[in-house]
């Protein structure tokens, strides 16, 4: 069963609310951070790649090596497949990368039927993509499908910050951090919408760059 999608700023304002009533320490959080963004994406081969891409490398980086790869026309399946390993790696793709955006080019996955499948599912069907992991698959899930249950506790700043707001001895792991957010459901993807902008909040009031 595909629960509830955010599709407005009117939804996200609808989750922030509940958070900030069910938790007073999202109440606080909210105060200082303001309305949140919407972070909706578009969905598709375009959008995975792009993910495929920004792994273990800076936004800057990232946004670098994705101008390039966009300059080439290879953002589909197909000229992805037909680009050349030279003229791949020439736009900064690792040889691992361009391995794991061949094989999600040649899966032949169905994008849209994604959109009809149970949360669990989404992120079962992404992870089985050679390259694909929990985090992008839950990133996708909450952004590009508007999945307002999904959170993604491998996501070292939600960690940090959840560290810092419920004020933790360290760092909560993937698994704590998981087990933390099953009362904040079903505003999980706004959790981590509230979580994501107490970070930016409290990494300025900290001097942390």
């Amino acid at each position: 069963m595909v629960g509830r999608i955010i599709e407005t700023d009117a939804d996200v304002a609808e989750g922030a609310a509940w958070l900030a009533a069910a938790e007073p320490r999202f109440a606080a959080a909210l105060a200082l951070t303001g309305p949140l963004p919407l972070r909706r994406r578009a969905g598709g081969f375009e959008t995975l790649l792009s993910a495929i891409v920004s792994q273990q490398v800076s936004t800057a980086s990232a946004d670098a090596i994705w101008g390039r790869v966009a300059a080439l026309g290879a953002t589909e399946p197909a000229a992805f497949l037909a680009a050349t390993d030279e003229r791949l790696r020439a736009a900064g793709l690792s040889r691992q990368k361009i391995a794991y955006g061949r094989a999600l080019a040649g899966s032949g996955l169905d994008f849209v039927a994604l959109r009809a499948m149970p949360d669990a599912e989404v992120v079962a069907a992404l992870t089985r993509l050679k390259g694909v992991g929990v985090w992008t698959a839950e990133i996708y899930a909450m952004f590009s499908l508007g999945r307002a249950d999904v959170f993604a506790p491998g996501d070292l700043a939600l960690q940090d910050s959840a560290r810092h707001l419920f004020r933790l001895d360290g760092r909560p792991s993937e698994r704590v951090l998981r087990e933390m957010s099953i009362v904040w459901s079903p505003w999980r993807a706004v959790a981590a919408r509230l979580l994501w902008a107490y970070y930016r909040v409290m990494n300025r009031r900290e001097g942390v760059r």
